[in-house]
């Protein structure tokens, strides 16, 4: 059920080598004191002389193994201190291996409106702080959650219309983000990709445009035995994915689009002198299908396409908290079987990484939510190492970091706010 499951390393069934683990002493991990709670906490460690050794040599033992070094994926809380951890982590890499991609992925947990307004206000200030810091030093940043928002007011966590799992088990919503990741990472992460971390973060990251929104579809719904255009074709109206972190969509300015786990085989070929029944059965193989279908969905938007025949599998022990109408390889029936289905094994997902108008939006409320804050009640927060003025310029940053993502009436509303600010 993962009731009694806490920690990531209670399933871990790979054995670690000694060089890719650095523990942190000086914190607990939960607990009710001792914790890694504030930014300036988790910057501090990271300026101890000993602490940046034991690191550096864990990774020069990894990159001189690399026969080509493409760059580094950093997974990193955002919620808490490991925020500034993440962020003179990815501050080292980019003096020591300038050119190389930084991929930054900001995760943050199913929060509580019960929780303590400490807790909460903490999370805020951890949030901003990680956002602008991370942004600033990676070649791409995206926040990923499956909270309904990231700023003070709660929101409910993201639902997915398959899928009846328990927002309070991280043990469930990290599975969810995990199938996610492991989907958005393919276009530099196979032996046969064309391209690299570099190329995607350049493809998304144009005008100063460094955080990304994540999507995901987890499982993408197509019926079993439909080819691709027919399981694109029943999403004319909406897209079939949620944004991770939001309730928000629309458009956007360029997007990176996987889709895994259904059938590659061509749709099959109309008659001579007989028009296609839709303009995807035109199109001849499963890459040219998607791109069509993005192009039609996102006019104007910069969209790559990439679609792998390998699913997302789901073996032990990933939760089994899928609807009972999913086959064993993820695809839908017309009604739940009448007996006891077998554990699903895999799932097809469709997983998008878009620079969009949406991040106005998720971080405009960030940077109202923070402004409205009186700083002075939390001194607690700032005696860890963060400078008020830092916090305040900080800010400044994260308005400014939402304002690249603006489009026409939004960006007209900003320019009366700042008149009268």
């Amino acid at each position: 059920s993962g009731g009694s499951v806490r920690l990531w390393s209670d399933y871990l069934s790979v054995r670690l080598h000694p060089k890719s683990v650095y523990v942190i002493h000086q914190y607990m991990h939960d607990g009710d004191c001792g914790c890694l709670e504030a930014f300036g906490q988790g910057e501090s460690l990271l300026q101890d002389p000993g602490c940046i050794e034991e690191l550096e040599d864990r990774l020069h033992f990894y990159v001189e193994e690399c026969d080509y070094l493409q760059g580094f994926q950093v997974l990193c809380d955002l919620h808490n201190g490991f925020s500034g951890v993440g962020a003179k982590v990815t501050e080292l890499l980019c003096d020591e291996y300038s050119g190389k991609g930084i991929l930054t992925w900001g995760l943050t947990p199913v929060t509580s409106s019960a929780g303590d307004s400490q807790k909460n206000f903490y999370r805020l200030m951890n949030t901003a702080l990680g956002i602008v810091r991370l942004a600033s030093h990676s070649s791409l940043f995206c926040p990923m959650s499956l909270c309904g928002s990231l700023g003070i007011k709660p929101q409910p966590p993201v639902t997915f219309p398959y899928i009846n799992y328990d927002a309070s088990l991280n043990y469930h919503s990290s599975a969810i983000l995990a199938a996610a990741l492991d989907t958005l990472t393919v276009p530099y992460r196979l032996c046969a990709s064309q391209g690299s971390m570099m190329h995607l973060a350049e493809t998304l990251n144009f005008s100063g445009r460094k955080v990304v929104a994540a999507w995901a579809s987890v499982p993408f719904p197509a019926l079993r035995g439909y080819s691709l255009p027919d399981a694109l074709g029943a999403f004319q109206q909406d897209v079939p994915w949620q944004l991770l972190s939001s309730k928000q969509g629309g458009c956007c300015f360029a997007q990176s689009v996987v889709l895994r786990g259904i059938c590659k085989e061509s749709p099959v070929s109309s008659p001579p002198g007989k028009q296609p029944a839709s303009p995807l059965r035109a199109r001849e193989s499963a890459e040219q299908i998607l791109q069509h279908y993005l192009h039609a969905r996102f006019p104007g938007a910069f969209s790559t396409a990439h679609v792998l025949q390998q699913p997302c599998y789901t073996l032990p022990p990933y939760p089994q908290f899928f609807s009972t109408l999913l086959t064993r390889q993820g695809y839908l029936q017309d009604k739940p079987p009448s007996f006891s289905s077998a554990a699903v094994e895999s799932i097809p997902v469709l997983a998008a990484l878009q620079s969009s108008p949406v991040l106005h939006t998720l971080l405009h409320r960030l940077y109202k939510d923070l402004q409205k804050l009186n700083t002075r009640r939390w001194a607690s927060f700032f005696s860890a190492g963060v400078e008020q003025d830092d916090f305040q310029e900080a800010l400044q940053e994260l308005r400014t970091l939402s304002q690249c993502y603006e489009t026409g009436s939004a960006a007209a509303e900003s320019e009366d706010e700042a008149d009268s600010d």
